[in-house]
């Protein structure tokens, strides 16, 4: 009689290798996650700043708007106080400035602009407009107006406004621009 040996198969299982791949793999993918997960909280931490940059930008270039509309400035006063030529002889201060509340006149950046202007941000609860709130002076963000002239056109001139501000550990820098006519 013959007996038959069954011969087992010894490929059945993973070798050390094989795991060792495994778990590299997987490391990598985690690492991945983890660097998306930062990016994320990075991003969202400065979304808060980036908004009020872009909302201050806008307000400065409705404030020059609606000075013109109201006749509160006349377009001769529309300008920088040296500007381009050193000279222009407007009511705008030059270069970058503190977030200052509006003067008497009622203009930011200008030579009469009040106390630091702050926000009231939400509490730890995450509502706005309860006894919690957080009123947050900006101290980190600087504001510039430039006016300038359009070359062939006496009537028209660019606007620019220039928010900078530090974000984490990142110097930040938001620009909006426009041009402004004579006439409303």
């Amino acid at each position: 009689m013959k007996t038959k040996l069954k011969l087992r198969n010894r490929q059945a299982g993973m070798t050390l290798i094989e795991t060792m791949i495994a778990a590299l793999v997987l490391t990598i993918g985690v690492a991945a996650v983890a660097a998306v997960y930062t990016q994320g909280v990075v991003f969202l931490g400065s979304s808060q700043d980036d908004f009020i940059a872009k909302q201050k930008a806008q307000e400065a270039i409705e404030s020059v708007f609606t000075a013109r509309d109201t006749g509160v400035l006349l377009w001769k006063d529309i300008r920088n106080q040296r500007g381009a030529s050193g000279a222009d002889g407007g009511v705008f201060v030059d270069g970058p400035l503190p977030l200052n509340d509006p003067g008497p006149d009622g203009l930011i950046n200008t030579n009469d602009d009040g106390a630091l202007e702050s926000i009231r941000l939400p509490g730890p609860d995450n509502i706005l407009g309860n006894a919690d709130d957080v009123l947050v002076p900006l101290t980190k963000w600087r504001r510039e107006i430039q006016i300038r002239d359009v070359a062939g056109y006496q009537n028209l001139r660019t606007l620019t406004v220039i928010m900078t501000y530090t974000s984490g550990r990142l110097q930040r820098t938001y620009r909006l621009n426009t041009l402004i006519s004579q006439y409303s």
